[in-house]
């Protein structure tokens, strides 16, 4: 049975205005390390992509997977293999709550990141094992809003929010004082496995926890869709919105726009992205 009481995460309604992203950094270094294997074990959830629906993939890992896999697995205790940069927080509380909910014992292996909205999904586990070399971040509510300064304003209030929110299911999990989990929050706080077992984030260390080579032939097909994400990662930091990124690699994608051409370039860094989804594309 459980061993932890959890609290139940607060939920909110999706304002019609928000869009949600990965944390752009991690998202470009979690494309660019090999994906775990694919588990056979009737029992485990993988979630080896972004949290909430994958615009470039069509999967993604969202509530409604994790409640029909619950569903099929029945009362039975479950291991969730997690290796994901985040993404839709909206996703990760409602995963959170399913999981902490299921009447058996949840052991969660991070296998590579959990980051960002999978490490709220983490924190329902009842057990939480690091493999050596993974990471664990934590962060304010990230995503954006469009519309005018009331909207901004309004806006604010909503991630004061979220943030506190987040902050109640790392509060319980770790059993820290709330001020030393904002401020690992407002730091963006990266911990490895010894970290994070020290800060309550994780309970245990497992060397047998690892990914896979990077010549492995389930890595060589991911290829085209990471250097499709790590262009995406580069273009958000350079201040394009998620729309904005869409269109211009769809435009580069199917030709119509010059990935070369200087007034589309702010950074040297972005010819050389542009250029590796095209060679990665056509390989």
């Amino acid at each position: 049975m459980t061993i932890r009481t959890l609290p139940e995460a607060k939920t909110f309604q999706r304002p019609q205005n928000f869009q949600w992203d990965a944390p752009t950094d991690v998202l470009a270094r979690w494309a660019a390390t090999p994906m775990a294997d694919a588990a056979d074990d009737a029992t485990t959830i993988t979630m080896f992509e972004v949290i909430g629906e994958d615009f470039w993939t069509g999967g993604g890992v969202t509530a409604k997977r994790v409640s029909a896999a619950l569903r099929s697995i029945g009362n039975k205790d479950v291991t969730v293999k997690i290796n994901s940069p985040g993404g839709d927080m909206f996703e990760g509380i409602a995963i959170y709550n399913l999981l902490r909910k299921h009447p058996a014992k949840i052991t969660v292996e991070v296998m590579g990141w959990a980051a960002s909205a999978a490490s709220i999904i983490a924190m329902a586990g009842d057990e939480v094992r690091m493999g050596l070399g993974t990471f664990m971040m934590v962060h304010n509510a990230w995503g954006g809003v469009i519309g005018n300064r009331h909207d901004m304003r309004d806006a604010a209030e909503m991630f004061d929010g979220f943030d506190s929110a987040i902050a109640d299911i790392y509060e319980a999990r770790t059993e820290q004082p709330r001020k030393a989990i904002t401020d690992l929050m407002d730091a963006e706080t990266f911990m490895g496995p010894k970290d994070a077992v020290a800060k309550g984030f994780a309970d245990s260390v497992d060397e047998g926890l690892s990914l896979p080579d990077d010549d492995d032939a389930q890595n060589a097909a991911q290829r085209p869709i990471n250097a499709v994400r790590q262009l995406d990662a580069i273009l958000a930091q350079q201040g394009m919105s998620r729309g904005e990124r869409r269109s211009f690699i769809q435009d580069v994608k199917t030709g119509t726009r010059n990935a070369a051409d200087p007034a589309m370039q702010d950074a040297g860094a972005f010819a050389s992205a542009a250029q590796s989804l095209l060679q990665s594309l056509k390989s």
